[in-house]
């Protein structure tokens, strides 16, 4: 039986309640196939961004849907095609791949989401604590080391391990050994100061501030920066090989060099 991209788009939208989220863009559907919700599937490529480099990269495994956490259009951006965009939205439509991006209801699913893989990843049990609230939907999460946890050394090292080798940029200060930790993907430096009045030990997010050194020391809380891209990689992978799973079609996770 054929699959089409309207009913893996309509699973990838129940399966995340996606449009419960105040988002920052447009979630789902971005760029339709000339075949628009008909087109036929038999591959999904994922990806954390939409970049040149991700299409091509899909046209060549010969993926009819691409999927990514992070998808063209943002509130607040220049609503004018041109430069950068032309040759995104080329590469899309001459092959006849259709687009759709999931942005913050891929950072708090409970099973799926980047915050939920990173605290598993971690070893850590999930708090039944809000943390980090969008549009009244709590994204991040908060969870705990078994025993007496770690020293900041080791839990480095383990956030390393998870992030692919990637070593994360350690700030703050670290008071004795962690045991609760605030887990938020992606840009979240400022919700230090919201795991601090949780009473975590550390704070895991992907990129730091100009201020976060300074702010993180004095509230007393450990920083640890993984990467914006590396914390993200989680639960657009996740939800491919889980769309996969359902409709018998391949997948397949495209990586980028990304330092950020």
């Amino acid at each position: 039986m054929t699959t089409t991209v309207a009913e893996i788009l309509t699973a990838a939208e129940t399966l995340l309640d996606a449009h419960a989220f105040q988002d920052y863009c447009p979630i789902g559907l971005q760029v339709a196939a000339s075949a628009g919700g008909a087109a036929p599937v038999t591959k999904i490529a994922t990806s954390v961004s939409s970049t040149l480099e991700t299409f091509a990269r899909a046209h060549e495994a010969g993926a009819e849907l691409v999927l990514v956490h992070h998808g063209l259009f943002w509130k607040g951006t220049p609503q004018v095609v041109d430069g950068a965009m032309r040759a995104r939205l080329h590469a899309l439509l001459a092959h006849d791949m259709t687009l759709a991006g999931y942005h913050l209801p891929l950072d708090a699913h409970a099973t799926l989401g980047n915050n939920a893989l990173i605290c598993d990843g971690l070893g850590l049990t999930r708090l039944d604590l809000p943390f980090v609230d969008h549009g009244g939907r709590s994204i991040g999460f908060v969870g705990e080391l078994p025993g007496d946890g770690l020293g900041a050394d080791e839990l480095a090292h383990r956030v390393q391990e998870l992030m692919s080798g990637r070593a994360p940029l350690v700030l703050g200060a670290f008071p004795g050994r962690v045991r609760r930790i605030g887990v938020c993907s992606g840009g979240s430096a400022a919700s230090v100061v919201e795991a601090a009045a949780l009473g975590c030990d550390a704070f895991l997010t992907g990129e730091p501030r100009e201020d976060t050194h300074a702010l993180a020391r004095e509230l007393g809380i450990g920083f640890l920066a993984a990467g914006h891209h590396a914390t993200e990689v989680f639960g657009i992978r996740a939800l491919g090989t889980e769309l996969s799973s359902r409709f018998g079609v391949e997948h397949v996770f495209l990586d980028a060099d990304n330092p950020v």
